[in-house]
């Protein structure tokens, strides 16, 4: 296959090429091609098929319908959902830039304002402003302030817009890809944290910048991985509800749960902002499209499929199965905050604490960075982290699992999350592991003798 490929002088020392084998490739070309055309195809799928993943292939082969039927049928951009997003988007900017952070002050235990993140590969410390739980509150407050007195919109309009918004959010995930692009060349926030291979479609796909930065405060990591995708995922669902009540006079148990389930999982990101700063998205990826248009497109519109599914497909639990999914959601719940708490805790103290009631067991490692500098770390074997080396995403899968469930099982789709987190988990266990590898090495190897499971313990 003939790839667009060029290759970048070496002009500085500072440059980081690397070479990109074929499977990442591959793999890198297949989601650029078919990522956009899945999340269509989804919407779509309930918009004209009842949520049917089948039907429109069967109508398609049949040549019952063919391709140009299902997109004349499909809702177009339009100027009020331009307008809407828009609005949307520059709203949470204005929070996220502008109002400082003042949960912090008031609300015990909450860490908020500026804070530090973890050091990037060439030893810069970089700072945030942590303010997400305040611009989530604010946002939701203003929600429910027009749903039950203003009444400047109707609370069903993400629904009733829903695929003319998802143009919108394509539009602003290519744009801010391609402009974080450009800027690495031309106007690069730490020229040495960019990351260069020479392959085109990597380097769009996975990034070259390590922290673009806009000023001192707007960085687009944490703004896109948080605002407005995770922000807007609770508002999404809400409008779901409000569509369910508009339709059938009443909102399921089913739709509650979704509903609280996966508002105690965006509740719980923004109270652990700041300690989001330590994890993988921050802490080792660059940002390229996948970070810009997966925020954008892929998280709003895929990880809202159960409630998008019981607007067109309303279920009404037992209560057995209802208590049975709920028990479910926060036992996984309790396992992704306790062994996160475990390891959050382990590393702002240094080792000098207690877990499970005694003093935590660990493999103590030291790694240089770009510039030569030795490091010293510890890696944790006690609490959880003494079942399996990634049992937090253990937690995540339960949760995940749970979602689906409370759709019942008369159709695949909103079955899609549970395969789609499972693949994620699976291969970000992979992918960190092989750079823990690359980081610590044989301290890395001790590290896995003591705890040699990776999420299930005795199986995997």
């Amino acid at each position: 296959m003939s790839l667009l490929c060029f290759q970048l002088e070496k002009k500085s020392s500072f440059l980081d090429y690397r070479e990109v084998d074929w499977f990442s490739l591959a793999s890198i070309l297949f989601l650029l091609m078919f990522a956009p055309l899945i999340v269509y195809y989804f919407i779509m799928s309930c918009d004209q098929y009842q949520c049917s993943l089948i039907d429109p292939v069967i109508d398609l082969l049949t040549e019952k319908k063919h391709l140009s039927d299902i997109w004349n049928k499909t809702p177009t951009l339009t100027y009020r959902a331009a307008g809407i997003y828009t609005l949307w988007v520059a709203f949470q900017v204005f929070l996220y830039v502008f109002i400082p952070d003042f949960c912090h002050k008031f609300i015990p235990g909450y860490v908020g304002g500026v804070q530090e993140g973890a050091v990037t590969p060439v030893g810069v410390v970089n700072k945030y402003e942590i303010n997400g739980l305040q611009a989530w509150i604010i946002t939701h407050v203003l929600w429910f302030a027009n749903a039950y007195y203003f009444h400047w919109f109707s609370p069903t309009i993400i629904f009733d817009n829903w695929i003319p918004l998802l143009w919108c959010a394509n539009i602003l995930g290519y744009a801010v890809s391609t402009f974080a692009m450009i800027k690495s060349y031309f106007f690069p926030t730490n020229a040495k944290d960019c990351k260069f291979t020479g392959n085109f479609f990597y380097d769009y796909m996975m990034g070259i910048e390590f922290n673009p930065r806009i000023g001192k405060w707007f960085d687009f990591k944490l703004f896109f991985n948080g605002r407005p995708g995770i922000v807007a995922w609770t508002l999404i669902n809400l409008s779901y509800a409000a569509k369910q009540q508009e339709l059938y006079g009443e909102v399921t148990n089913s739709m509650i749960l979704v509903n609280v389930l996966q508002g105690i999982y965006v509740l719980d990101f923004f109270w652990n902002e700041a300690w989001y700063l330590k994890t993988i998205d921050i802490c080792h990826d660059h940002f390229g499209w996948y970070l810009g248009w997966g925020d954008c497109v892929w998280l709003p519109y895929l990880y809202t499929l159960q409630g998008l599914y019981l607007v067109y497909h309303p279920v009404q639990l037992c209560a057995a199965n209802a208590i049975g999914i709920l028990i479910l959601g926060m036992i996984g719940y309790y396992i992704f905050r306790t062994t996160n708490h475990q390891k959050d805790l382990f590393r702002r103290t240094n080792g000098n604490c207690k877990i499970w009631g005694k003093k935590p067991e660990y493999i103590e490692c030291s790694y240089m960075s770009v510039d030569g500098t030795k490091y010293y770390s510890k890696l944790l074997t006690s609490g959880f982290w003494g079942w399996a080396r990634h049992f937090n995403y253990t937690g995540d899968l339960m949760g995940s699992l749970a979602y689906c469930l409370a759709c019942g099982f008369e159709h695949i789709l909103p079955y899609f999350y549970i395969f789609y987190m499972t693949i994620l988990l699976t291969h970000r266990c992979i992918r960190d592991e092989h750079r823990c590898f690359s980081k610590y090495g044989k301290d890395w190897k001790r590290y896995t003798a003591a705890v040699p499971y990776r999420l299930l313990p005795g199986v995997f």
